[in-house]
């Protein structure tokens, strides 16, 4: 998904980096992106920091990558204020399964979860009452109903349970505490 309509409007923000390019920042890392400009046949280059933080001092190295498109800018790095903000006080391990389970989508997680449990509920309903299928079939179309519903909800459960799990390691140093 384009999070931007012209490069220039990545310029002076910070965006969180949601995919390992080979020679550029890692997944889960804090990018400024102090220019980008486009160039001749649709290409993109981006100059960027990124900001380590250490126990006693911050370490800054700029960085410049060269994307073919906007899109593709965009699949790498996607603009997070939440993550920005309480960059200091989460983990790389934190904010990478915050992004994995982020990006899980209907059609990338669900379905395939989906598809192999109807699978088998099919498969073993149809073996089991073989001599009424019409049974088997009724009992297999609500058992794969029950699972679709059972998954989804999981799914929406899921990715709201992770921000609060950020929250509460973020408000633990605030001495605030979330139930």
């Amino acid at each position: 998904m384009t999070h931007l309509l012209n490069i220039d409007e990545a310029v002076d923000r910070k965006f969180l980096v949601t995919k390992n390019i080979k020679g550029q920042a890692e997944t889960g890392t804090i990018i400024h992106v102090m220019d980008a400009e486009n160039n001749s046949g649709g290409s993109v280059n981006v100059t960027y920091r990124v900001a380590r933080f250490n126990e006693k001092f911050h370490d800054y190295q700029d960085y410049t990558a060269k994307f073919d498109s906007l899109a593709a800018f965009c699949k790498w790095a996607q603009p997070d204020n939440f993550i920005a903000r309480n960059y200091e006080m989460l983990s790389i391990k934190d904010i990478q399964h915050y992004i994995k389970v982020k990006n899980r989508s209907f059609a990338s997680f669900c379905l395939p979860i989906i598809a192999v449990i109807a699978a088998i509920i099919w498969v073993v309903s149809l073996l089991v009452f073989s001599k009424t299928m019409v049974v088997g079939i009724i009992i297999a179309a609500v058992l794969t109903v029950a699972v679709a519903v059972a998954v989804l909800v999981f799914y929406k459960k899921q990715k709201k349970k992770e921000r609060v799990r950020l929250y509460k390691k973020i408000s633990s140093n605030w001495g605030i505490v979330i139930k």
